[in-house]
């Protein structure tokens, strides 16, 4: 079992990293608390709120809480995405480890986050491309985004806030996120974000392989995942 009190692996840490000094952080989604427990533990946030849907993680949260020590600066909510939460004022929102259209819908649902002064921290499991357009299609600019691989997997974080601006992005930025291919191509990109660029290339040779062996192949869709390869391929050699 994780030490709540001292660790948390590299995924909530990358979340982690994204949080404000003397923010109120929510963890939608929350499950054990541990990222709202380090938060508070290592002074980030002066509180916390930890939240999910299920009663069984947040009887599990509720106990890692008290035996932190954290029961009084640690709210712990029972409720479905954002609602309970905003009651609570949070500056910072966490919501990580769900797929990119749930954390979509939860976003969706709130009138609360449509607040400039709100930080949005979201990690999708899975259709970055399909949260990535939602946020620039409704007004959320994406300020900054991390790539980190942990268990064989590559999760991307992106940091957003609402100013309303109605934004546009290319198939590969919102598969990849523009931040992070801007690191890529100023050759200032770490590891990880190679490696999501090395698998991206991968999937779409993948894909354009499937497509090909069918009988009416979609000419347009493999051709779309050839441009994306190729734009991959260009990258890597930066």
């Amino acid at each position: 079992m994780m030490n709540t009190t001292t660790e948390l692996d590299s995924r909530l840490l990358a979340c982690a990293s994204f949080v404000r000094a003397g923010a109120v952080a929510a963890d939608i989604g929350s499950d054990h608390a541990y990222l709202p427990i380090y938060l508070v533990k290592h002074g980030i946030c002066p509180r916390a709120v930890a939240s999910d849907i299920n009663e069984g993680p947040v009887k599990r949260a509720k106990i890692n809480v008290a035996v932190s020590g954290l029961s009084d600066k640690i709210d712990l909510l029972l409720a479905d995405g954002l609602d309970k939460a905003s009651a609570l004022s949070p500056d910072d929102i966490i919501i990580a480890g769900m797929g990119g259209e749930l954390i979509r819908d939860i976003i969706d649902a709130s009138e609360y986050v449509r607040d400039p002064r709100i930080r949005l921290i979201l990690q999708p499991m899975t259709m970055p491309e399909v949260l990535r357009a939602y946020l620039a299609e409704n007004g959320f600019n994406i300020i900054d985004e991390k790539v980190c691989t942990a268990a064989d997997k590559c999760y991307q974080i992106i940091c957003a806030e609402y100013d309303g601006v109605v934004r546009e992005y290319s198939r590969f930025e919102l598969l990849l996120g523009h931040i992070n291919i801007g690191r890529i191509r100023s050759g200032k990109a770490n590891g990880d974000e190679l490696e999501l660029l090395r698998r991206t290339r991968i999937a779409a040779g993948r894909r354009i392989e499937g497509m090909s062996r069918a009988a009416n192949p979609d000419t347009a869709a493999i051709e779309a995942d050839r441009q994306l390869s190729d734009l991959c391929e260009k990258l890597m050699k930066i």
